[in-house]
């Protein structure tokens, strides 16, 4: 026994040129259009602290290499 479609023609989408793309690039806008963007002042309260948080966290992990280091060249001369 051969399966069938049940889907009609026209129910498929349309393969003429450039559909999909088309398609893409329409609902990325309209997605784009949603969203709730940062002002000024909250992008660059943002970006501050996301940049201190970095200096934060490079300041610690350097302090941990230096730190093990130092007790690696004690311990092992």
């Amino acid at each position: 026994m051969t399966a069938t479609r049940t889907e009609s023609p026209a129910a498929r989408p349309s393969r003429g040129r450039g559909g999909k793309p088309t398609r893409f690039v329409r609902e990325s806008v309209s997605e784009m259009r949603k969203v709730l963007w940062p002002s000024r002042s909250e992008l660059v309260t943002y970006a501050a602290v996301v940049i201190v948080f970095v200096v934060i966290m490079v300041a610690l992990v350097s302090g941990l290499d230096i730190g093990f280091a130092k007790l690696v060249v004690l311990l092992f001369g």
